[in-house]
């Protein structure tokens, strides 16, 4: 057999049974198939119909020699027998119908027509040393006629459809049954090989394409109709050779399988011993036909029984066109060669040991395959990773193949106990549907506990609580801190296992003493505010951003007076906290803002200015009086503007801190003109004073006044550029002033032409306006009566005699509503009379 990786393409099985006892007495000599049966002519004269499984069905004694060939019509009805005596039988296996002739000669072929069962197709051919065309006529009588003679013994023929190709000493012809013209001649390639000992193959692919295989060469002809044109005296059809090619062997049989074709080949090869040629095993190839030569696609040898005694002559190639079976027939053996199946193609890479693509293949056809299932196949393809020690490998692929299989699961776990390989396991051990029994994951977890620290602290966290007894766990973990104390891994893994359990105040003592970043989402998460009262410092010290984010959020659980309490005696940590309490709300710790300025003052100076200038509950002497204690020069002078001691706080901005341009800022902020007088008292013998005032009090006070009081010979820096910078924020100012001027007085003249424009239009005066004074409507209900009425330019309207008569010399009246509030435009009368 094949050594090689390359998967065959074809099974073979013997055929056994009724053929098994036929050939120990017998030799087979020719076989036929039909899609119903088979029929198979011995040395002996004897025709036997086999079914598939080469038991026998019937036997026909035909003669005492050896039987040529068989033909069967395609509804496997009527048979035709010729044998080596001259004897020709064409019978009914179903009816009386019967022809027998014998001839003087041996007869090679016979072929029934296709259609043999149809009354109007009654026709056979024989071949010997002429091919005779038999058809029965008038009162059942066959008539013969001369098909051809004249080039040697007919050696084969085929008959498919309405065209008969056949073999002689020559080469191929094909005859037109319908035209009676012979349409082709296929002359023999190698004429140097006796016909007889290898004999010619025909095969038809179709009804128009015929596959012709002679010595070492293979012609597929196709059968073509000629154009009208082309007639004259041709026949109408003609044949071209599509594809030529020669084999290494010689041909004995060929078959279509698709496009490829099948070629059983008779071998030759040099014995390694005796060094003299002899027969060997035959071989049956898949080759796929090109222009001008053959793609090999497989290549079997076949070991059949009494191969070394055989000639290519004794070797026939059979098919059945509908299954893809092919019956390699030799004289001691029938083999029956048939495509693989998946179940086949499974059973191949499994011997080859590729079970990965062995399982794949059985996922894709799982609705096809019948001899395997996908689970063995799993299970076999675990076992022999195992055994090739690819541990993790093997215990990922039990996810896909043992599936919700909770006792393949199991089985699989204790036998990854047995080699020592939990740990491998361990990863891909199911968790949810199923789960298996918390014995399994108990046992997987001692194995850590015992040998990986870390490994065991991973599954903690991965592994849901519940698929183990937490209790037992616990204790075995106790067990081994009794060793070893102060093994953070295993603390931190007790301290998750306690949470599992519910067991939250011991958790939260050991994640407090590991400094653990999971503390606070512990706390949070079930609410154990009540038990951190008394651990609030240790909160503190390991992490005060999110301890006091966490205290301030949870006010309502732990109180601020309790957190102040408890952290009384770390003066640093109660700053922290007081003052993220300040930032969110001034109000809330006000009772502690006493404190919190010797807090600031000293743990955060930066932040005790921003603190005196936001809260509104600290007291100004005890701060003042801290500030000054620490020489805070800045704190103190806020504080002293702030108590009203301005003119202090200025002289301590110029004593202690030099520093002009904060003086001025200071003087601004307070705009007290005693205050600049004080300023620039204090600057007068100064001279850098000086120039800072110069520069900068333009427009709060008159710098003429400053001007004035400098001492003459005194020498200020940079004196000039400060009056050029006097001038021009004097010009800036007189400009600026100028510039609102025009605009107020252009706005002026826009708005009194408004005015002007709105007065000068008329008033709708209807029945819906009423006399602002009587409240009766302000037209009469009689219009032809005359009537005097009063309309002011606020639109208030009265009858004349409802008005009150003016005590004034004017006689410009107003009206009574809007002059009770101001007397402005739009109050004027406007008198309408009729």
């Amino acid at each position: 057999e094949d050594e090689s990786e390359e998967e065959p393409k074809l099974k073979y099985e013997r055929l056994s049974n009724g053929v098994t006892e036929i050939l120990q007495k017998d030799a087979a000599s020719c076989m036929t198939v039909h899609e119903k049966f088979l029929a198979l002519g011995t040395h002996y004269g004897k025709v036997y119909l086999l079914d598939v499984q080469g038991n026998i069905t019937q036997k026909f004694d035909v003669s005492p020699v050896k039987i040529n060939q068989i033909s069967l019509d395609e509804s496997g009805e009527h048979m035709g027998v010729c044998s080596e005596d001259g004897k020709v039988q064409v019978f009914g296996l179903y009816s009386a119908e019967e022809f027998h002739e014998t001839f003087d000669c041996p007869i090679k072929i016979v072929a029934v027509h296709p259609h043999f069962v149809r009354s109007h197709f009654k026709q056979f051919v024989t071949g010997g040393k002429k091919l005779l065309l038999y058809e029965r006529g008038w009162m059942n009588r066959w008539k013969p006629s001369v098909l051809h003679e004249g080039e040697g013994n007919i050696r084969n023929v085929k008959w498919r459809g309405h065209l008969i190709a056949w073999a002689n000493n020559m080469g191929v012809k094909i005859l037109d049954m319908i035209s009676k013209q012979r349409i082709t001649n296929v002359p023999r390639d190698d004429i140097s090989l006796r016909p007889d000992m290898y004999p010619c193959s025909l095969c038809w692919k179709d009804n128009l394409t015929l596959i012709i295989g002679w010595g070492n060469s293979v012609k597929i002809c196709s059968v073509k109709e000629r154009h009208a044109s082309e007639m004259r005296d041709l026949p109408n059809r003609y044949v071209e050779i599509v594809f030529q090619f020669d084999t290494e062997f010689y041909i004995s049989g060929l078959a279509p399988l698709c496009d490829q074709l099948v070629i059983l080949s008779y071998v030759k090869e040099i014995s390694e011993k005796t060094e003299v040629e002899c027969c060997a095993r035959p071989r049956l190839d898949i080759v796929q036909p090109l222009p001008e030569s053959c793609e090999e696609i497989s290549s079997d040898a076949l070991t059949v029984r009494g191969f070394q005694e055989n000639e290519c002559r004794d070797y026939h190639l059979e098919y059945s066109e509908g299954e893809s079976l092919f019956y390699i027939i030799s004289p001691r053996d029938v083999v029956v060669a048939k495509e693989r199946d998946q179940d086949d193609h499974i059973d191949w890479l499994l011997e080859k040991k590729k079970y990965e693509e062995a399982l794949m293949a059985a996922e894709i056809s799982q609705k096809t395959i019948k001899k395997h299932k996908i689970l063995d196949i799993g299970l076999a393809y675990i076992n022999h990773l195992v055994e090739k020690g690819e541990y993790d490998l093997a215990a990922r692929k039990c996810q896909k193949i043992l599936g919700k299989n909770t006792e393949l699961w199991e089985f699989e776990v204790y036998k990854f106990k047995e080699i020592g390989q939990l740990k491998a396991i361990s990863r891909y051990l199911p968790r949810r549907d199923p789960v298996l029994k918390p014995l399994i994951y108990e046992m997987v977890l001692h194995e850590f506990l015992e040998s990986d620290y870390e490994g065991f602290a991973t599954l903690i966290k991965e592994w849901p609580g519940d698929l183990y007894n937490n209790t037992i766990i616990v204790q075995a973990v106790v067990d081994h801190l009794k060793k070893d104390p102060q093994n953070r891994t295993l603390l931190q893994t007790l301290a998750e296992l306690y949470t599992y359990d519910q067991r939250y105040g011991r958790a939260l003592e050991i994640y407090l003493t590991l400094r653990h970043k999971d503390v606070f989402q512990l706390i949070h998460k079930h609410n154990l505010f009540s038990s951190i009262k008394d651990k609030i410092v240790l909160l503190m010290d390991f992490d005060s951003e999110k301890a006091v984010d966490m205290l301030l959020d949870n006010e309502d659980k732990i109180s601020i007076d309790r957190v102040v309490e408890e952290l009384e005696n770390r003066h640093e940590l109660q700053h922290v906290y007081l003052h993220k309490l300040f930032k969110r709300d001034h109000h809330k710790g006000q009772r502690y803002h006493e404190k919190q300025i010797s807090l600031y003052a000293e743990y955060d100076r930066p932040n005790l200015l921003p603190f005196l200038r936001d809260s509104t509950h600290c007291p100004l002497e005890k701060a003042l009086e801290i500030c000054q204690q620490r020489n805070f020069v800045e704190e103190t002078v806020y504080l002293l503007s702030r108590m009203g001691n301005s003119r202090s706080a200025l002289k301590m901005i110029m004593e202690e801190l030099q520093d002009v341009d904060k003086a001025i800022e200071f003087a601004k902020e307070q705009d007290d003109g005693e205050l600049w007088e004080d300023l620039i008292l204090y600057s007068i013998d100064k001279p850098p004073f000086i120039t800072g005032l110069l520069n900068n009090i333009g427009t709060h006070v008159d710098p003429i006044l400053l001007i004035h009081r400098i001492k003459e010979g005194m020498e200020i820096p940079n004196l000039r550029d400060s009056l050029v910078k006097i001038l021009q924020d004097y010009n800036l100012q007189i400009l600026l002033r100028e510039g609102c001027k025009k605009i107020l007085v252009a706005d002026s003249l826009s708005l009194l032409k408004k005015m002007h424009r709105t007065q000068m239009k008329g008033v709708l005066v209807d029945e819906e306006n009423i006399c602002e004074s009587c409240l009766s409507p302000i037209l009469p209900s009689d219009a032809s009566k005359s009537f005097n009425v009063v309309v002011f330019h606020c639109r208030h309207m009265f009858h004349k005699e409802c008005l009150p008569v003016s005590n004034t010399v004017s006689t410009v009246q107003f009206c009574n509503i809007c002059s009770a509030k101001h007397r402005g435009p739009g109050s004027a009368i406007l008198e309408m009379k009729k």
